[in-house]
């Protein structure tokens, strides 16, 4: 009956954790990719496609779209 080589299945997972940690480390370096926005970045975005007069995401909705607040210039929506 064959033996299991702890040694081989060890060097597999070094190597496999050493080529996820390089990949990880080219994306960063890359520009990110999919990994998700700290809010902060997230506001700065927002703010950026505010001041390029970019729509709302979809989803989101835009106060002034929407008619909602009690801002001047449009009757409040009846409940």
């Amino acid at each position: 009956m064959a033996r299991t080589n702890y040694s081989f299945e060890k060097r597999q997972r070094e190597l496999a954790k050493k080529r996820k940690k390089e990949e990880k480390a080219a994306k960063k370096a890359a520009g990110g990719g999919d990994e998700e926005m700290t809010p902060n970045e997230a506001a700065m975005a927002l703010a950026q496609n505010e001041a390029e007069g970019a729509e709302a995401p979809e989803g989101e909705v835009d106060d002034e779209a929407a008619g909602g607040g009690d801002e001047a210039g449009g009757a409040a929506p009846r409940v």
